[in-house]
C-alpha cells in the first residue's frame, strides 16, 4: 500500500471514529485490496496514532465484514467468495426496490431535479468514456433515491451490506452495450420518479441491479474454498 497522508493527525476528540471511518473509506475503495494484510505499522504513521485505536477499529471493521482477523498474525482485508456477492446483490436489489417505491410516495420535485442534475452529468462522463466520474455519479444517484425513501432502519441496512461490494459494484468494466443499456435504464428511472410510479421503479430497479451480477461476481469474487479464512 503506498503511503497517503502520511503525518496528517486525526482529531483526538473523535479518534475512534475517525479511524475506522478512514480504515472503511481505504477498504471500499480499494487501496486496501481483497485479502490485503493490514500494516500496523505504516496505518499508525499514516493517521498519526497509536496501535491502540487502530487495533480497535480493526475489531470494528471485523464485525461488519470488512476484515478478517487472522489468530496471532493481526488481520488481512476480508474477500468474498462468487455465491457471496450473488447473494448479496440479490438482498441490496430488494433493499432498493423497497426503497424506490416508498420515495414515490413521499419524494419532493426539488430531490427530484438534483437526481436528474447528477443524471445529465453523468450522461455527460458516459458519452466522454470517463468511467470512474460515470460509476460516481451512478452511485449518488442510487444513494439519493434511497435516502429519499425516509427510512433510516433500511438505509442502515443498506449502507452496511452495499458497504461490502462498493468497489465491485462501481468499479466493474462494463461492455458498450451494457453501458448503453445502464444509462437507459437511468432514464427510465428519472421518468418513474417524475410519475411517483413506485411499482414499476420497483421492478425496474431489481432488474437494473441484477444485470450485472454474474460479471460481478466473476472479476471480484474468489472460489468458496479460496474466501475460506486462513486458520
Amino acid at each position: 500500500m503506498n503511503k497517503i497522508e502520511t503525518g496528517l493527525g486525526i482529531n483526538r476528540r473523535y479518534l475512534h471514529d475517525e479511524v475506522v471511518d478512514r480504515m472503511r473509506d481505504l477498504i471500499r475503495s480499494g487501496e486496501l485490496e481483497p485479502r490485503a494484510r493490514v500494516n500496523e505499522s505504516e496505518l499508525t504513521e499514516r493517521f498519526g496514532i497509536s496501535r491502540t485505536p487502530l487495533r480497535e477499529a480493526i475489531k470494528i471493521l471485523a464485525t461488519e465484514g470488512l476484515l478478517e482477523l487472522l489468530p496471532n498474525r493481526g488481520a488481512r482485508v476480508a474477500s468474498l467468495s462468487q455465491s457471496e456477492i450473488e447473494e448479496m446483490i440479490e438482498v441490496i436489489a430488494g433493499l432498493e426496490a423497497t426503497a424506490a417505491d416508498l420515495a414515490c410516495r413521499i419524494i419532493t420535485d426539488a430531490e427530484i431535479d438534483g437526481i436528474c442534475r447528477d443524471h445529465d452529468a453523468m450522461v455527460a462522463a458516459w458519452k466522454a468514456g470517463d468511467e470512474a466520474l460515470y460509476f460516481a455519479l451512478n452511485r449518488a444517484i442510487h444513494e439519493a433515491i434511497m435516502r429519499a425513501s425516509r427510512n433510516a432502519t433500511l438505509a442502515g441496512i443498506y449502507e452496511s451490506l452495499s458497504g461490502r461490494i462498493q468497489r465491485s459494484r462501481y468499479a466493474v468494466h462494463q461492455t458498450a452495450q451494457q453501458w448503453e443499456q445502464s444509462v437507459s435504464q437511468h432514464e427510465q428511472m428519472i421518468t418513474l420518479l417524475r410519475a411517483r410510479d413506485g411499482e414499476a421503479l420497483a421492478r425496474l430497479m431489481r432488474v437494473h441491479i441484477r444485470a450485472r451480477t454474474p460479471v460481478i461476481a466473476e472479476n471480484f469474487g474468489t472460489s468458496d474454498r479460496e474466501a475460506v479464512p486462513a486458520a
